[in-house]
């Protein structure tokens, strides 16, 4: 039970922001969360991560919808900031696919490579998915900031990559290998919200701390269930256990509409 909540502050973006993500593909927003909200996360985020370590070096140390586990999280993914510019930003209905909290442990030196997150989903008819990407701690680059290929969320062609391989998205898409890439260090507070075709990256942690961000992801109200789209992933560990039938609505509690 949340005993103590911090104040927030509202926050509006700019036309800026919202012409910069539909060019690019992400864009940054700084101070979506006070700094006084990003420690009362982190605290709770650390807690989880520290229970999610079992001390293996993978790539992400992760932990899928904590919003159904932790009261205070389940606010941080459904924040006001967060909805409204979600909302904003992909200018179309949308509702919740999940949540997740994404930590690289302390010296986890081992960057999660490029990769774009549509590809994991088993989804149709879902052309505007977003993520938000919230810092929790500061993140300079060496202890795992985020980078982007801008203008490339139009490439829903691709296949899934591999996360673990350098070379798996440009072995599918050689061209992006020398597009520009955009590195993002943040603030405990900042966030970027990124299409789920747009390719990213982040850096290994090479610091003695966690390195935790909290994520939301939110897809187009009207997306189907459907595992049988070529090159995309037939399994997921959310929809796996539901039965649901190929071209079934993604709804219920589950899934619900922001």
């Amino acid at each position: 039970m949340i005993t103590k909540y911090p104040e927030r502050r509202d926050i509006e973006i700019s036309e800026e922001h919202v012409s910069g993500y539909r060019r690019d593909g992400f864009v940054k927003v700084s101070g979506i969360l006070t700094k006084e909200e990003a420690d009362f996360y982190y605290q709770e985020a650390l807690g989880i991560a520290t229970a999610n370590n079992d001390g293996t070096n993978h790539v992400l140390n992760q932990k899928v919808n904590v919003w159904r586990e932790s009261e205070i999280m389940k606010s941080l993914t459904f924040h006001p900031n967060v909805v409204s510019i979600a909302k904003r930003l992909a200018g179309v209905p949308l509702r919740l696919w999940h949540d997740q909290l994404l930590a690289k442990n302390p010296r986890s030196m081992r960057a999660t490579e490029w990769h774009q997150d549509q590809p994991y989903w088993p989804h149709r008819d879902s052309p505007n998915p977003i993520s938000i990407w919230i810092a929790l701690c500061d993140v300079p680059v060496r202890k795992g900031s985020m980078s982007f290929i801008p203008g490339q969320q139009h490439r829903a062609e691709l296949g899934t990559q591999v996360l673990e391989d350098s070379r798996s998205l440009f072995a599918m898409a050689p061209d992006l290998e020398y597009e520009p890439k955009i590195t993002l260090p943040l603030r405990a507070g900042d966030c970027t919200f990124h299409h789920g075709c747009c390719p990213h990256m982040a850096n290994p942690n090479e610091t003695d701390e966690y390195r935790l961000a909290h994520v939301a992801i939110f897809v187009d109200q009207a997306t189907l269930y459907d595992p049988t789209v070529p090159g995309k992933a037939s399994k997921h560990i959310l929809t796996d256990p539901l039965g649901l039938e190929v071209g079934t609505p993604l709804a219920g509690e589950f899934f619900p509409e922001i």
